[in-house]
């Protein structure tokens, strides 16, 4: 063979390995290009040592790993909140509910309410099909709790897995489920106040006034995954 043709050979098996290549990281990894960008894991598909129970030092038993995922296992293992705290960030996550399943993501949570969603805004999971609130379109998955409503294009049914992104920065809220921008709002604005004013938080002292808190997965008492967790801090 001559050392053209080897060289042809040679290009050509690069090719085809290339084209093997995964375009992106396996569950609970960053690329190459989201660590270049500052993406941190907040799970690693092994362990949940960023993570502790709403206002203890632990995470509840019930709070298990299954398949490369934090799962509630049962309900009353209480909510889960984020070690660290974050002020302007991008969070992005994959989750998937059980059928008749409720929970929630939480953003800018703290310790200092009865519970963990008393003064934090919450980005709903719901089975939309089977679970009893489901009769207001500002409760169904991926809809700012009780505040803006999700388009029917970002659901999916319960047993699938979604992935939702949340944006935070200096107060400009934004959400996508599914690829699909389900609320984008400035907190503490006009448009802000309004919404607050009609929903259920209107007379709840201190909601969504923190500029940097804790991230929250919610325990409502059904059987719910999470994986794929990742945080970038932004300035």
């Amino acid at each position: 063979m001559t050392l053209s043709i080897k060289n042809k050979a040679l290009a050509a098996f690069i090719a085809i390995s290339a084209l093997s290549l995964p375009l992106f990281a396996a569950d609970n990894q960053l690329t190459a290009q989201e660590k270049t960008e500052g993406w941190q894991l907040l799970f690693d598909g092994t362990d949940m040592s960023q993570w502790r129970s709403f206002k203890q030092p632990t995470v509840n038993e019930k709070w298990k790993i299954e398949d490369a995922s934090i799962t509630l296992t049962a309900g009353g293992g209480g909510d889960l909140i984020s070690k660290k705290s974050y002020k302007n960030f991008e969070l992005a996550l994959d989750w998937k509910i059980a059928e008749v399943g409720n929970s929630g993501i939480l953003i800018l949570a703290d310790e200092k309410g009865k519970y963990i969603y008393s003064h934090a805004p919450e980005i709903q999971i719901l089975d939309n099909e089977r679970h009893p609130d489901n009769k207001l379109d500002t409760h169904l998955s991926g809809s700012l709790y009780d505040m803006i409503a999700s388009p029917v294009a970002s659901h999916k049914k319960a047993g699938e897995w979604n992935t939702t992104k949340i944006r935070l920065e200096h107060s400009a809220l934004t959400v996508w489920q599914n690829d699909v921008q389900t609320a984008k709002v400035t907190i503490g604005s006009d448009e802000w106040n309004s919404l607050v004013a009609n929903s259920k938080f209107a007379s709840w002292p201190g909601f969504a006034k923190a500029k940097a808190g804790h991230i929250g997965l919610q325990d409502h008492g059904d059987k719910v995954w999470f994986k794929n967790i990742k945080i970038k801090e932004l300035n």
